[in-house]
């Protein structure tokens, strides 16, 4: 559920939302500058540069998912490091998309925005209602998964309150760091995904050593042609892309964000991007097929396989932990940013709009008791199917934001706003591919999912219904 930044610039008058009639800056709400100079920059608050930027696409595209993609790609054969290569394309073409808005409107709060100032502010509502809900259950799945993970370091499964207070507590240490303070968020960011990236990375090199091509099995495994392959095994991969959109979602947190929110999201998506093929490639090469497609700890039986002994499953089960950790530190920042943008400009509760130490606490505070009430619910409910349900319909919302922002580029380019025509070809090239990629990850999401998806959407409507007939009457 996908390295960001920093603060805004003040967005010109031309690119402002239709409802604002002055340049907008971000600014803490009144009340929370209230006798202090408002230019003073609070202790805890620090605008994020490039690297931390960088780190927060890179730790939210990559959570716990690669520790299992190996195996679960394995039954499709090699073909499916093909299907990497495609949806890396599509990712990379998403990411070049998002930069070129976050040139055109640094602020935070990313595809709301591109949504919002495009096509107004019930099109910026069902992104933000439809980000918001993927960041808050997304974390809440991210959690429980974690627990499989803690429970080889130290049995917690055994009982199931005992996983679910676990599952709890992984969830509340990232929201306290962000409770902390922005500083304290980056600090957390760049160390989890420097401690993330080094035991992969290893695992990639390792395994590209003790490579034996004797191990990658057929070039394709299951019935059908190429092409039916190639989607089926996109199909599982394609969410693993998501958060690309991390450093836009930030911009307002971003320094120099016209430059560095779309550096951020190009390194960081390439970045994730080697990762994942790497250490699929390495996991291939050192694990038989047949062992690989049922395989439940590919990267432990990598481990093993290249180093003996049976100490692969600790050092996995750590990494995975220091993985979710880091993406759930900057996934519960993303959680808060859209709501206090959308809240700014009345699409959401007022309260959303309360920042202290540079984070949106209100906004955190709701997503992280949400997120807890869904994982209390899965471990009560004894079954973990409605929660799995719940975890397919964040694949479809999570991508109505991307077609809304890539609509929303789409838009401008129409409207004749880039008179250099070199680049109103190549912005016009990708922006096509951005709007096809995240048209490919709602096929991906699956009938059940969107349907569902459709249906948590649509349960926004009352709300904005709601807060447009207030702003309505306060302008009356």
């Amino acid at each position: 559920m996908h390295d960001s930044g920093t603060v805004p610039a003040p967005a010109p008058e031309a690119t402002a939302p239709r409802s604002e009639t002055a340049p907008r800056t971000e600014t803490a709400p009144r009340s929370e500058t209230a006798g202090r100079s408002a230019s003073a920059p609070e202790k805890h608050a620090r605008r994020f540069g490039l690297p931390v930027a960088t780190a927060l696409v890179m730790g939210n595209i990559i959570g716990g998912g690669i520790f299992l993609l190996p195996a679960s790609v394995a039954p499709f054969g090699t073909v499916s490091l093909l299907a990497f290569g495609v949806l890396t394309l599509g990712a990379i073409a998403l990411a070049l998309v998002f930069g070129r808005l976050a040139e055109r409107d640094p602020r935070t709060g990313g595809p709301y925005v591109y949504a919002r100032e495009a096509f107004g502010d019930f099109a910026g509502f069902l992104a933000a209602w439809a980000y918001w809900i993927t960041t808050w259950v997304s974390n809440a799945a991210l959690a429980v998964a974690a627990v499989g993970y803690l429970d080889v370091l130290i049995p917690v499964n055994d009982h199931r309150w005992s996983a679910c207070l676990a599952a709890l507590a992984i969830q509340w240490l990232p929201a306290l760091s962000n409770f902390a303070g922005s500083r304290y968020v980056g600090a957390v960011q760049l160390v989890s995904t420097v401690l993330k990236f080094a035991p992969l990375l290893l695992v990639a090199v390792g395994g590209l050593l003790h490579f034996d091509a004797r191990n990658l099995g057929p070039f394709q495994a299951g019935g059908g042609g190429t092409l039916g392959a190639v989607s089926a095994s996109a199909a599982i991969l394609l969410f693993s892309y998501l958060g690309v959109e991390s450093a836009a979602v930030s911009a307002g947190e971003v320094r120099d964000p016209r430059r560095n929110v779309g550096r951020a999201t190009v390194i960081g998506t390439v970045g994730a991007a080697v990762v994942y093929l790497l250490g699929t490639l390495a996991v291939f090469g050192t694990v038989a097929h047949d062992r690989l497609v049922h395989s439940t700890a590919p990267f432990s039986d990598a481990v093993n396989a290249m180093f003996g002994g049976s100490w692969g499953g600790w050092a996995v089960a750590l990494a995975a932990l220091v993985s979710m950790t880091g993406c759930l530190n900057g996934w519960t920042l993303l959680s808060a940013q859209t709501p206090y943008a959308a809240a700014k400009d009345g699409l959401f509760p007022a309260a959303f709009t309360r920042k202290r130490r540079g984070v949106p606490t209100v906004g955190v505070g709701v997503t992280v008791v949400l997120a807890s009430l869904l994982t209390v619910y899965n471990y009560t409910a004894g079954s973990a199917r409605v929660f799995e349900i719940l975890v397919l319909v964040t694949t479809f919302t999570a991508t109505v934001p991307y077609l809304l922002a890539t609509a929303a580029q789409i838009f401008h380019l129409a409207r004749g706003e880039q008179v250099d025509r070199v680049r109103l070809v190549r912005d016009a090239v990708l922006a096509a591919l951005a709007f096809a990629f995240s048209l490919w990850l709602v096929a991906g999401a699956g009938y059940a999912a969107v349907y569902q998806g459709v249906l948590f959407l649509f349960a926004g409507v009352p709300v904005y219904a709601w807060l447009a007939a207030r702003r309505q009457r306060g302008a009356a």
